[in-house]
C-alpha cells in the first residue's frame, strides 16, 4: 500500500548542466514553495550546448542515477540541451515522472500567440535538435517558428552583464532576424536567457511576449505533483539541498543573482 504522506514529503529532483536551471528551481520555488528540492549542477562538464549527442545522453544518464540516489519523487531536467536530446534517456533510468522545459515552453508559445510566428532563441545544440520547433508545430501546425543560436548569451549572463552596452549589441545581432520575421512571441530556450530579459525586451520591443520555459515548467511540476497525488501536504519551510560537481564557491557566488535568493552551503558531489 503507497504511503501518499512519505511519498510526498519527497523531495523534486532538478538537473542542469550548471548554473542556469536555478531559474527554473526560482519558478518551482515561487510556484511550490513547500517543496523540497534536490539541485544538482554539472559544472565540472558545463557546458552541454556545444556537446554531442551521445555525450549528453551519457552524462543526463550519470546526472539522473545521482538524483536517484537522493530518493526523489519526480525529476526535472532544467537543461534545454537535456530535454531537446536525452529526455528519453532519463525517463528510462529514473521510472519516475520526468518534467523537461521543451513541451511546456513549446505549449505556452502556442498559446500566447496571436500571429503565429514564434521565435526561439538557445544554444547551438538545442537550436540544432529542432526540438523547440517540432513541439510548437505539433501544438499548432500552422504556426512559424524562426530559431536563432545565441551562444554568447551564457557567459554575458553569468558575468551579470545585464544592462552593459556589449550585451545590447550582441542582442541587436543575435535577434535581428527575429525582428524581420515579425515574430509576436519568443521562446526563451535556455535556463541563462531569463537573466537577459529586460535587454531582449528592449531590443525586439515591448509588443513581444516573452516565454520563460522554467515558469511554464513550473506549471506543468505542479499539474503532474496533483494529478499523481505527490504534491507535498505540509506548510512548513521547504528544504532546499544544492550539488554541483566542481567548483562550489564560484557556483554560489553566480548561483544566487540566478536564483534570486541565498543558496545556503552547496556541496561538491561525486558522480
Amino acid at each position: 500500500m503507497i504511503n501518499y504522506k512519505q511519498e510526498q514529503a519527497k523531495p523534486i529532483g532538478v538537473f542542469d548542466s550548471g548554473i542556469g536551471g536555478l531559474t527554473v528551481v526560482r519558478a518551482l520555488i515561487k510556484r511550490l514553495p513547500h517543496e523540497n528540492i534536490v539541485y544538482f549542477g554539472d559544472t565540472a562538464r558545463v557546458p552541454y550546448g556545444s556537446k554531442s549527442p551521445q555525450t549528453v545522453r551519457e552524462y543526463a544518464d550519470e546526472d539522473t542515477a545521482f538524483l536517484i540516489g537522493k530518493n526523489v519523487k519526480m525529476i526535472v531536467i532544467a537543461c534545454n540541451t537535456v530535454s531537446s536530446v536525452a529526455i528519453d534517456v532519463v525517463q528510462k533510468r529514473a521510472k519516475i515522472p520526468v518534467v523537461g522545459v521543451i513541451v511546456p515552453g513549446a505549449k505556452a508559445a502556442s498559446e500566447a500567440t496571436r500571429n503565429n510566428r514564434i521565435g526561439v532563441i538557445g544554444t547551438v545544440g538545442t537550436i540544432k535538435s529542432n526540438a523547440y520547433t517540432n513541439a510548437i508545430r505539433l501544438e499548432n501546425a500552422t504556426a512559424t517558428v524562426t530559431a536563432q543560436a545565441c551562444p554568447l548569451f551564457v557567459p554575458l549572463a553569468e558575468e551579470g552583464w545585464i544592462e552593459h552596452k556589449a550585451t545590447e549589441l550582441i542582442a541587436k545581432e543575435y535577434l535581428f532576424p527575429l525582428k524581420l520575421a515579425k515574430i509576436d512571441t519568443l521562446v526563451l530556450g535556455c535556463t541563462h536567457y531569463p537573466i537577459l530579459s529586460e535587454t531582449i525586451s528592449a531590443v525586439l520591443g515591448g509588443e513581444i511576449t516573452l516565454i520563460d520555459s522554467g515558469e511554464a515548467t513550473a506549471k506543468e511540476v505542479e499539474r503532474l505533483l496533483i494529478e499523481q497525488q505527490l504534491k507535498n501536504a505540509s506548510t512548513h519551510k521547504a528544504n532546499l539541498q544544492f550539488y554541483v560537481s566542481d567548483i562550489p564557491h564560484k557556483f554560489t557566488e553566480i548561483g544566487e543573482r540566478f536564483l534570486g535568493q541565498t543558496l545556503g552551503r552547496v556541496r561538491q558531489a561525486t558522480l
